[in-house]
């Protein structure tokens, strides 16, 4: 992490800022095929194929498209599937934008750390420890999800607006599958099935409940309202996108009726002008009504629109460098602070073309937790699963490159490290894991 950070800021300082060159206004189709070769620290490596094809139509909305299709099919060394199929149109219906998504990820060995944050207890020593081979699918379960969204976002004025949208979810949840993931590996390489895992104990004491333990569907709709100045949509660089949104998952067609709120602030200012140098920052807060939801209905940062929901809170969308779902509560609160800079912009082969390199810290924590106390009746068992009295921000830092094609064709690589990962004389050392390296697409918000 460190050789990253000083190669990154070597960068910054050597490379020369090029002049902004005049942009290409695209129109008619764009296509971005990519093999789907990368790699995510919570998932492994990734081996597919993506397609993404955006229509500029007679280029009256670039540097946004008048609609996109995004299609993946991609396998994951840890386990793992996902087939996705997106569609964000604003031409076809008048005065309204109406986005769609289906998702269905397979999954193995689906990470799960428990409720609460640092009050459930990370073992990363005996993880990451070459005796620990037997100790790893501790923290892991069994997740298949299928998820179908379809949203509308109407205008109110220029920059206010309504969205309204049904969803759909339907999770298959259960403890690791032993057999699946040993089938066709050598005895020497098989995992041990007498190591109980975290979610059969938290089963096992009531803290998962028998009716959501298994998953089941949960449907409904969600009302939000949105406030936009962003100059541009795929990489902005001045403006405030805000939202808010209440979801709420219906009696009679959810399996456990839950209603739930969220707000997110974004802001981009421009240090130096002609997408030079911006910063942006994030700050959002996820929370629920009651306490009446279904674990697998928590670890969500909310998106209504082309955006899907991002799984977390950990990892690429939500907190980069820290776990997937290693802070799960029935309320979270999380930010983003990011320096954006493009030393170079050209245009070549009728496309405008950049690189970006940054500079960020991201940090979560839940505000309001699930009741973990039968945990502490395991305060002197082998496996210490019971942390902290309560949770603190989980913060991280790091830095990343990104390959920029048309404003919206964007391709990332970065690495973030858990501030956990310095406090070596900490109880808290290494609660978030050592650090994580994601190739993915996009900017995170």
């Amino acid at each position: 992490m460190r050789k990253f950070i000083i190669i990154t800021a070597a960068l910054f300082a050597a490379i020369p800022s090029f002049a902004q060159k005049e942009q290409i206004t695209k129109t008619g189709l764009n296509f971005g095929p990519l093999p789907a070769i990368a790699y995510d620290a919570d998932k492994g490596f990734q081996y597919g194929a993506i397609l993404q094809i955006f229509n500029y139509g007679d280029g009256h909305n670039y540097p946004n498209y008048d609609n996109k299709t995004y299609l993946e099919y991609s396998r994951f060394t840890k386990g793992s599937q996902l087939i996705q199929i997106q569609y964000d149109d604003r031409e076809l219906i008048p005065g309204i934008r109406w986005s769609s998504a289906l998702r269905i990820n397979l999954d193995k060995a689906f990470d799960f750390y428990g409720f609460n944050g640092y009050q459930t207890n990370y073992d990363c020593a005996r993880v990451t420890s070459k005796e620990g081979f037997g100790f790893k699918p501790f923290y892991r379960m069994k997740k298949n999800e299928y998820s179908f969204k379809s949203d509308f976002l109407g205008t109110i004025n220029p920059n206010l607006k309504w969205e309204a949208g049904i969803f759909a979810r339907y999770n298959q949840i259960g403890d690791i599958d032993y057999e699946s993931i040993n089938k066709g590996k050598d005895e020497s390489a098989k995992f041990p099935t007498t190591v109980p895992t975290l979610y059969s104990i938290y089963e096992k004491l009531g803290i998962i409940s028998k009716e959501e333990a298994n998953g089941g569907l949960s449907s409904g709709i969600r009302l939000g309202m949105v406030y936009d100045t962003r100059d541009k949509e795929g990489a902005p660089t001045q403006g405030i996108w805000a939202e808010g949104h209440i979801s709420a998952a219906l009696p009679y067609i959810s399996k456990i009726p839950f209603y739930r709120y969220s707000f997110t602030w974004r802001q981009y200012f421009p240090i130096v002008s002609h997408d030079i140098l911006t910063f942006a920052y994030r700050l959002n807060y996820e929370g629920n009504f009651g306490k009446n939801a279904p674990f697998y209905a928590l670890p969500f940062m909310t998106a209504m629109g082309e955006k899907d929901d991002a799984d977390g809170m950990g990892g690429y969308r939500t907190t980069r460098g820290i776990m997937r779902t290693r802070v799960v509560g029935l309320d979270m609160a999380a930010y983003t602070a990011e320096l954006r800079w493009r030393p170079v912009q050209f245009t070549a082969f009728n496309q405008n073309l950049a690189i970006g390199l940054s500079a960020f810290s991201d940090g979560c924590m839940v505000t309001r937790g699930r009741d973990i106390k039968a945990l502490e009746l395991l305060a002197a068992a082998p496996v210490k699963v019971y942390g902290q009295e309560k949770d603190s921000l989980h913060a991280t830092v790091g830095s990343g490159l990104r390959l920029i094609m048309n404003e919206n064709f964007i391709v990332a690589f970065e690495y973030g490290t858990p501030i956990t990962h310095f406090m070596k004389n900490s109880p808290l050392y290494n609660q978030d894991g050592t650090g994580a390296f994601y190739i993915n697409l996009g900017y995170t918000f």
